[in-house]
């Protein structure tokens, strides 16, 4: 049976917290045979390992990234022809996609101190309410365990953890903190599993009613890992920018169906015809220099599920993915 979470305005929706909560014990109950280290943290909580020390695993990430999407998404990887070199692709799937991107695995919550800096996806973002998002999708959810996952190459200070126990309410001993590197092949996985997630928070950017997203799917290329942050972080957005693919379940009026397809492409960005590595330099590594409107998957297909008619933009960029990865 699938857990509920009603809302203040009485509205039954999935609880991402306990939907993720048997995914989190399968990724503890097979650390090992994930190349995970578990250790607990000086302020309580559990701290997962998923590619500092311990070397991590591609079905670590795949399963970090069904965790990121508190249960509500599927993810695999498989086999992909699209890209002469380059064999393999992130599968994600979703039946509630808005809850599951935007409620739980978009990257929103920023946790800072002193040096330390990441941004928190994951569950635990729907316990904090720490986000404006959150008012729009009127959604609270309730647990008294969660997880957050952080992409980052350093353990959280002792600050840090407590802010997140504060804001969450739950018990120190009761938070998990996935810790995912981008230079490791967990850290790749979890972060291009996103590829659909990207598409809904471009949707959100561009006023498409967030409700009438019935569903939805994404495709992206697997890059190899890089060793260097800079060229692990152009790799993994150029796997969506110019290898993503997502389908999108819509309803409404066939106009606005037709307006989303055609803007939520990357290539109707300004910033769009570089990689990303290249991007980010040229705006001299200001990352909210660079145009909102690039982050979005290569090619999208929207279906309005009440007309029936389906409308497609974008188009996949092997020479751009060739030059990031290679």
């Amino acid at each position: 049976m699938q857990n509920i979470q009603a809302t203040p305005t009485s509205k039954k929706q999935a609880s991402v917290n306990q939907l993720a909560q048997p995914l989190i014990e399968r990724l503890l109950q097979q650390a090992d045979a994930l190349q995970l280290g578990i250790s607990k943290h000086e302020a309580g909580c559990t701290v997962i390992d998923a590619g500092i020390v311990h070397a991590g695993s591609a079905e670590a990430g795949r399963l970090i990234a069904e965790i990121c999407m508190g249960g509500l998404g599927h993810v695999s990887l498989q086999p992909d022809d699209r890209f002469a070199g380059w064999h393999e692709a992130i599968a994600v799937t979703s039946s509630q996609p808005v809850l599951a991107c935007l409620a739980s695995q978009y990257a929103g919550w920023a946790l800072s101190h002193e040096k330390f800096f990441s941004l928190g996806s994951g569950p635990a973002r729907a316990l904090a309410q720490r986000e404006e998002l959150f008012k729009e999708l009127d959604y609270i959810d309730s647990a008294d365990s969660t997880c957050i996952v952080l992409e980052t190459d350093k353990v959280p200070p002792v600050q840090v953890i407590e802010k997140i126990v504060r804001d969450t309410k739950v018990a120190a001993e009761n938070l998990t903190v996935i810790l995912t590197p981008t230079t490791s092949i967990a850290g790749v996985v979890q972060i291009v599993g996103r590829v659909l997630e990207v598409a809904l928070h471009k949707a959100h950017t561009l006023h498409f009613p967030l409700q009438n997203i019935v569903s939805g799917s994404g495709l992206a290329v697997l890059p190899p890992v890089a060793r260097d942050f800079m060229t692990a972080m152009g790799r993994t957005n150029d796997a969506i920018l110019f290898g993503g693919d997502v389908s999108l379940q819509v309803r409404g009026d066939d106009e606005s169906a037709a307006r989303l397809a055609l803007n939520l492409p990357s290539s109707a960005s300004k910033d769009y015809g570089k990689t990303f590595a290249e991007v980010f330099k040229f705006y001299e590594m200001d990352f909210y220099k660079i145009d909102p409107m690039l982050f979005s998957p290569a090619k999208v297909t929207v279906t309005n599920v009440d007309t029936g008619n389906v409308f497609e933009s974008g188009y996949l960029n092997a020479d751009l993915v060739n030059v990031s990865f290679s």
